[in-house]
């Protein structure tokens, strides 16, 4: 199950993909950093504690802002597009309040961006409330998106705070982008315009994108959708060999009806069951405010999908940005999920051979890449063991549970040249028996085995406090429900870490499944740890549950702390 970038080579290059190169995604947007703006605001941060928001910031700070107070900054390049994460305080009982922002460009106001917090504020324990009694604080933020601006190198931009709604508000970051002008029709698409989808924000498209996706799976032709934003309010089932195209993520996209969303059944989602599917370039806008993991998921879908490519889609709101499960050879490509309730993406069950490359996730509410083979509804899988996986190129930022990239188990999955930053609930790379992954009954063990991979990939700000594991290393091998063999760790620097930076802890100890073999870690470096607990345990760590080895070869912590008698560190 071996994946190599040459074999999708001549597919990718018509679909105009990509591939990044070295640690993380390849961002087309430049960020600015609000504590590093000029402001009459007040900086905050930075703060490593669970349950405040200079700890879900990036890099642990921002600016509160009151009305007519402003952060300010030059462009250090032309673009037309701005994405503002910001935070508005919740109302007192939940819901949320309103705010504005006037975007002004070299002293004029282009633009007012009103700002919400309907989208934000959890508390309680997982699975979370909307009630603010419940305490335990958490999902700060949201951001906004304009394009269709003028901002040329050297123009001083301005984000000025009204006195229209919440007294305050919280800046964390701009994002500036150049992009593109939208992309032409397919050749021979059938335009959803020319089956009644309104793209006006108001009307309701779902019928006319089932219509549409219809006469295109029968006449073998790809469905457009051009610019405009298309209201849905219900599951759209995309088919074998169906291609759905719009003019860009900034372009065409798909939004929720914020009056229907508390039923999941309509809900934006697109389900992807069947061979050679396209999805390419629109956005996904969902209206979720809660979290219930009894409902289904919306967003993308894959249910035993095979041989299909989702490419340039940008997922924001809806419970998770993709879930893939009992498929084979899906590629993600350039994809960004944003502000998710639950994961960013989880390759889940019985996965096989699948890639996701060069996509961002940022502000999730799980994993932001996640592999779990549970052994439920495997399907197909059933003769083939889940595995040969890959997250490549990507990067993950800010989720407010969980972790960057997370394995759970599998055949010989990947976790390569990946950057993940201000990981503050939970570890930047996870690799964890606490999922099941098997079941007796129907003779499936999805438990890892192979070799799974950890290369070239950097941590920035990770290990934070994860609210029902305490603090976590930045990257943690966990042997919880089953033992673990066969991880390959390698070229990983880690660095300013809240808590230890690598570390290796066994909850399954008790019951006999605390042992790690066969783990090799070459190249790894661990730089400056503790910023957020004052007794970090190391720059690598050793729980005293723990038992069994490792190889550490040319490898370089701040400190080693072996705590346990059943465990053998071996260095070259």
């Amino acid at each position: 199950m071996n994946i190599s970038r040459p074999a999708w080579a001549l597919f990718l290059a018509a679909l105009g993909l990509t591939s990044a190169r070295g640690a993380g995604a390849d961002l087309p947007w430049t960020t600015y950093e609000a504590e590093t703006m000029h402001t009459t605001g007040s900086v905050l941060g930075p703060k490593y504690q669970p349950y405040c928001v200079e700890t879900e910031s990036s890099g642990e700070r921002c600016v509160r802002l009151s009305a007519g107070e402003f952060v300010g900054f030059s462009a250090a390049a032309d673009a037309n597009a701005l994405v503002v994460r910001y935070s508005v305080p919740d109302a007192d009982q939940g819901g949320g309040l309103s705010a504005e922002l006037t975007l002004q460009v070299d002293g004029a106001v282009v633009r007012t961006l009103p700002l919400t917090s309907r989208y934000s504020h959890l508390y309680g324990k997982y699975p979370f409330t909307n009630d603010p009694r419940a305490g335990a604080h958490r999902n700060f933020y949201d951001e906004v998106r304009v394009s269709g601006l003028k901002i040329a190198k050297g123009s001083v931009v301005r984000l000025e705070k009204t006195a229209t709604g919440a007294p305050t508000c919280v800046v964390d970051l701009v994002d500036l982008e150049s992009v593109r002008p939208p992309r032409p029709a397919p050749v021979n698409a059938l335009s959803l315009v020319d089956f009644g989808g309104i793209g006006d924000g108001r009307a309701d498209a779902t019928e006319a994108l089932r219509t549409c996706i219809a006469a295109a799976a029968k006449a073998r032709r790809p469905v457009w959708v051009p610019p405009g934003r298309y209201v849905l309010t219900g599951d759209i089932n995309v088919p074998s060999g169906v291609t759905i195209a719009g003019a860009g993520m900034w372009y065409s996209t798909f939004v929720g009806d914020p009056a229907l969303y508390n039923r999941p059944d309509r809900r934006v989602r697109f389900r992807l069951a069947g061979d050679h599917i396209v999805l390419a370039d629109f956005a996904i806008i969902g209206r979720l405010d809660y979290r219930n993991d009894n409902e289904p998921n919306d967003g993308l879908v894959c249910q035993g999908c095979s041989n299909s490519v989702i490419a340039r889609i940008w997922v924001e709101h809806t419970k998770v940005g993709l879930w893939a499960y009992n498929g084979d050879h899906l590629r993600v490509e350039g994809c960004r999920f944003r502000d998710t309730i639950a994961d960013g993406v989880n390759l889940c069950v019985g996965t096989i051979a699948t890639v996701i490359e060069n996509c961002t996730a940022r502000g999730t509410g799980d994993d932001c890449f996640a592999i779990w083979p549970s052994p439920s509804d495997q399907g197909f899988a059933e003769a083939h063991r889940p595995g040969g996986n890959v997250i490549r190129d990507c990067t993950g930022q800010l989720p407010f549970l969980a972790n960057g990239g997370a394995l759970y188990g599998g055949a010989g999955n990947r976790i390569e040249d990946c950057r993940f930053t201000d990981i503050t609930a939970g570890c930047g790379i996870l690799i964890s028996s606490t999922f099941p992954t098997s079941d007796p009954a129907l003779k499936i063990d999805n438990n890892f085995s192979g070799t799974t991979v950890v290369r070239g990939c950097e941590l920035l700000r990770c290990g934070g406090y994860d609210h029902d594991w305490a603090w976590r290393g930045a990257l943690q091998i966990c042997l919880d429900r089953r033992s673990i063999s066969g991880l390959a760790i390698s070229d990983v620097t880690i660095a300013d870490s809240l808590s230890d930076g690598f570390s290796v802890v066994a909850p399954g100890a008790a019951k006999g499944e605390g042992t790690l073999t066969n783990t090799r870690l070459e190249n790894v470096t661990v730089t400056k740890v503790g910023l957020g607990t004052t007794s970090p345990s190391g720059g690598l760590w050793i729980r005293d549950d723990a038992s069994g080895a490792l190889v550490a070869e040319n490898c370089h912590f701040s400190t080693v702390h072996n705590d346990s008698k059943s465990f053998k560190i071996e260095t070259r």
